[in-house]
Order: structure tokens, then sequence, then C-alpha cells
């Protein structure tokens, strides 16, 4: 029923920016004399344009994600309510800060060749039963992944595109930091900077733009291959969304985005881990990492029509969750913050 609300949602988003159905204008052919590029996307979403034949495109972008409280379910939990569920431990506040150095290139009009290197830093805050606290820590590169996108065809102001990639099992399974329960102890899940498995990452992305206006929408996917060296595997991730944005005076923009996300538990337990650790802390619960989350999010960029920092464009997207159901309990999220920088040669 949540995807089914979420991909009528978009729908409605889509066909209002647009004034028509998506379904109403897919007469596709290719057109290679030009490659549409609306630069003002939000800089919360990747992969969304291609680039012409021998272009390139630098990008770094700066994520924060504040979590505090918990949730199972839709309803909210108190740390003590945690603790009362016969927990040791409850987390109550994450923050994880990402920054994600980018690089495309276009091989060709209809393809264009993708690198994202990511950097993770990770602190986790806990209570215990006796009212102690302790925070964890972990940082390091993440899973690097490597894609494609292919141009399917292109028709007027509208373009539809493939998005396919591998992410590497290049972030660490391994991570670990002092606990109540010793020094240098596993850390749960959450705190972990990679997946330990190959992943594919399907999808496709449409857009369009008319005079001052650009919209589009975007379904990817995240799909875990095999089992990870320490036997577990991460849950599926599934993304939808959908935008408008508006291009204002002086080289300013702003947009408007609704985000959709839902995820699966974790298969496996993590042999690092000992096996009562799922019933101290819910973090190290493998039954206890799905959900879905729902997102609304305001985006702001500036790029110069000359000058020094001419073709140089800045941006920042931050959002707030208007609707989260999680396989609690699990911290739930408060709001995101993306700013990024974008530059193509």
């Amino acid at each position: 029923m949540f995807n089914e609300r979420v991909a009528a949602v978009l729908s409605l988003v889509l066909v209002a920016v647009s004034g028509k159905p998506l379904a109403a204008e897919l007469h596709l052919h290719h057109d290679t004399s030009h490659t549409l590029h609306p630069a003002n996307e939000p800089i919360g979403v990747m992969g969304a344009h291609t680039h012409h034949e021998g272009n390139w495109m630098f990008s770094y972008r700066w994520m924060r994600m504040r979590m505090q409280g918990n949730r199972a379910g839709t309803e909210r939990l108190s740390a003590s309510e945690v603790l009362g569920q016969g927990y040791m431990v409850a987390p109550t506040r994450m923050t994880m800060d990402m920054h994600m150095f980018g690089a495309m290139y276009g091989v060709s009009n209809d393809l264009t060749l993708v690198l994202m290197l990511p950097w993770l830093d990770m602190e986790m805050e806990h209570v215990t039963g006796m009212g102690g606290r302790f925070t964890t820590e972990a940082d390091g590169v993440g899973d690097v992944k490597l894609g494609a996108l292919y141009r399917l065809g292109q028709w007027g102001s509208h373009q539809l595109h493939l998005n396919a990639g591998l992410g590497l099992p290049t972030g660490s399974i391994d991570e670990r930091d002092d606990t109540p329960m010793g020094t240098n102890q596993q850390l749960p899940y959450p705190m972990q900077t990679g997946s330990g498995t190959y992943d594919l990452l399907p999808g496709i992305t449409y857009i369009g733009a008319a005079a001052r206006l650009s919209w589009g929408a975007q379904a990817l996917a995240t799909i875990r291959l095999g089992e990870n060296d320490n036997d577990y595997t991460l849950g599926d991730r599934y993304r939808m969304t959908a935008w408008v944005s508006r291009e204002g005076t002086s080289g300013w923009g702003a947009s408007l985005r609704l985000d959709a996300q839902w995820w699966d538990d974790i298969e496996g337990r993590d042999s690092g881990l000992a096996p009562m650790m799922a019933t101290m802390v819910p973090t190290a619960d493998p039954d206890l990492r799905g959900g879905e989350r729902l997102d609304l999010l305001l985006g702001l960029g500036f790029s110069p029509a000359d000058g020094v920092f001419k073709w140089h464009r800045l941006a920042a997207e931050w959002g707030r969750p208007l609707h989260q159901d999680l396989n609690g309990p699990q911290l739930e999220t408060d709001w995101t913050l993306t700013i990024g920088w974008q530059y193509p040669l």
C-alpha cells in the first residue's frame, strides 16, 4: 500500500508540473544533435542528467543526516520505553556525515559514465539501563559506485534515460570502538561504512524543461548480491523521487522535491557480534533494520553567468520526513541536509 500511495503522489506531482501525463508523451526517438541538461535539478538527486560526448563534470557533496529518538512502526518511543522492552542499551541520537566525490564523462551523446567515491563519518550516542551514557564513532571510505547513464530517447524538452551501476564492497564491515562491553568491540550494523557485498544499482530517470521551469522523476534500487564475509546481507533498498525546479534571476534557482524510500531487514547475522548483542541493544538486531520514509525537501542553487565562477554551481537542499514507518525500535530521521558543488568541463 505504501508503494502504491507513493507512486500515486509522485505521478500527481509530475502531471502537475508538466501539465500532462508522461505516458501521453512517450514517442521516443534519438536526436543526438543535442543533449538535454537542466543543470538546476536538486543537488540531492544524482544521475539525473547525461552529458555531451567528450564532456566531464566533477562534483562534491556534503550530506548530513540527523537521527534522534526511536520509533517502532509509526509510533515514537522514548529511551526509557526502549529499555523497558528488555534492552540494556538504547540508542538516542546519531549523526552521519557523508562526503561524496563524483565524476561524470560523456562517452557519447547517449552514454555517460559515472564514478562516486564516498567518505563517511558517523557518531551514535547511547544510554544504558543504569543511566550511563556513551558514544561510539566510525569513519572511513564507503562503497564506491561505478555507473552508466544511457539515454533511451529525447523528444523536445523531455528526456528518458536508464541508470545502471555497480556498488563495490570498498567500505568496512569491521568497524570497532570502545563500549561498556569492553574495548575495541565490533560495532552494530548502522555504524559500519560498507555493505560488504557487490550491489546492483538499476534505475530510470525522466527530466523535462519549459522556459524557467524544469522537472523530473527517478526510480532507483540497490539489489544486494550474495552474503558478505561476516555472514549477513544488508536489505535491498528502493527509492522514488520527483521534483520541480525554477530558475530565478541572477543565477539563482529553487526546487521542491518528494523523496520516498523503503528498505528491507538484514538477512543473516553479523558473525563478529556476540549472539546476545541482539537482545542487549536494538541496533544489533538484524530483524529491526527495515522501514520506509517519505521526505519533503527544499533546495536552492546558484550558478553565476559570468566572472571567475562562471559555470560553477553551488546548491543546497534540506528536508524533513512527512512519514516514517520503521521496524523498530529504530532511530528515526529528523532531517537531512546536502550542500554541493558541480563544475562541467
